[in-house]
């Protein structure tokens, strides 16, 4: 047992430590993480810490290093006990190392897979090393995500081939890939990563209303390229303006349709447009011209949504939308992806196809992969299954509404007194 005095010093210790890092925190530059990382080492009582950031194809794990970091190079996701502590989202021991234990902890943005941070340690791994460790990569993590909005080093570290301009323009437009609210997970993946044609989705969660949308704007090749993703940025910042500016979903699709259509008249974007209640379930969703989505139960597909429910945006003024609705379960997953995943072909022409697509989606989640590790699985089996070679962006969405959200009497919890905090399940 630690005496008194002992354990007390240690607590001020620690603390102090978490203080520095913090201060020095705000005026940190992505250079100065790796060393950041390393004096973060002693909170747990460890020798080294490492940031390890994934690369856009979500294949690797590259090393940020600086200062006193040890050198190390980059490795592959799959295969490796740093791959599986990102793409399972937990910690992993490996003790029989020649310069000591090692613990990888997935570097978390919220729902935000960033990475992940190497831990070395001298001697037998704490009991409450993972704890800790988890702790830490959490603050490192956000130290990552905002010290990259103020510089290029953590971008172009990520990249590991030229960004061509239309993928450049909009890939900053993006919402980050996952995001959860404990009741709901959404994540989203597009390929390629260096080179789109004009893919887009989107997604915001305001009070009980998920938003969700997919954009597919006509267009491919370097010259057309470019013009679908002007046209993609275009409904990107209308469907945020309509929904900022509280449009319900068939004004919000006149709104980008207008917008679209006074910008570029001969422009024509597909889209799928749903909105999820989080409390009740409820689904309403405007297939323009899209395929309009699948709803998994179970690992099985229980509705294919109609489509298309209205014409493709800039034709909007010729036939008025209809709302599909559709009641979700609670562990219900909705699908919505592009005509680039179910038409890439095999280099003896045989299409992915949307039974494959189902297929491929229900196995993964039957093996208890996450919303985005199976995102990330799905998109690469595509790429794998065209050679890597292309022909059409593929992007997919996946919602999980997990369990309905409190409704605004349950939330009364979190300010009266006389009651236990509501406990979230994850």
């Amino acid at each position: 047992m630690i005496p008194r005095t002992i354990g007390y010093a240690l607590i001020v210790s620690t603390l102090e430590s978490l203080r520095h890092l913090l201060r020095q925190s705000h005026h940190a530059r992505p250079e100065d993480l790796p060393e950041m990382a390393m004096r973060a080492a002693r909170l747990v009582d460890a020798r080294a810490m490492v940031i390890y950031l994934v690369d856009h194809q979500q294949r690797e794990l590259i090393p940020l290093l600086g200062g006193s970091a040890p050198e190390r190079r980059c490795f592959g996701i799959d295969g490796t006990l740093a791959g599986r502590a990102f793409s399972m989202i937990t910690t992993c021991l490996s003790e029989a190392e020649p310069d000591g234990p090692r613990l990888w902890a997935p570097l978390l943005n919220g729902a935000e897979r960033m990475g992940v941070l190497e831990v070395v340690f001298d001697g037998p791994v704490p009991d409450q090393a993972a704890d800790d460790c988890a702790l830490v990569a959490s603050l490192l993590a956000e130290l990552v995500v905002t010290r990259s909005l103020y510089s290029d080093t953590i971008e172009r570290l990520r990249r590991r081939e030229p960004m061509q301009l239309a993928a450049e323009m909009l890939r900053a437009q993006l919402p980050p890939l996952s995001f959860s609210t404990g009741h709901l997970m959404i994540s989203g993946v597009l390929e390629p990563s260096y080179d789109v044609g004009g893919d887009a989705f989107d997604y915001a969660v305001n009070g009980d209303t998920a938003h969700l949308a997919l954009f597919d704007a006509a267009g491919h090749g370097s010259a057309g390229g470019t013009r679908a993703v002007m046209l993609a940025s275009l409904a990107l910042g209308a469907y945020r303006n309509a929904r900022r500016a509280g449009l319900g979903l068939i004004d919000t699709y006149h709104h980008i349709d207008n917008a679209v259509r006074a910008h570029d008249r001969a422009g024509m974007i597909t889209a799928v447009f749903a909105e999820l209640d989080q409390v009740t379930g409820a689904l309403r969703v405007i297939s323009a011209g899209h395929p309009s989505g699948i709803v998994l139960r179970q690992g099985k597909v229980v509705k294919v949504l109609p489509s298309p429910t209205a014409l493709p945006v800039s034709l909007g003024d010729r036939r008025p939308p209809v709302v599909v609705e559709e009641a979700l379960e609670p562990g219900d997953r909705l699908l919505l992806y592009t005509d680039g995943i179910t038409e890439a072909r095999s280099p003896d022409g045989e299409e992915f196809g949307v039974e494959r697509l189902v297929e491929f989606t229900t196995k993964a989640l039957a093996d208890q992969l996450s919303a985005p590790e199976t995102m990330r699985r799905l998109v690469h089996a595509v790429l794998d299954y065209q050679d890597d070679r292309l022909q059409d962006d593929a992007t997919v969405l996946l919602a999980e509404w997990r369990s309905p959200a409190p409704t605004p009497s349950d939330t009364e919890v979190f300010t009266s007194s006389a009651r236990e905090p509501l406990t979230i399940e994850e």
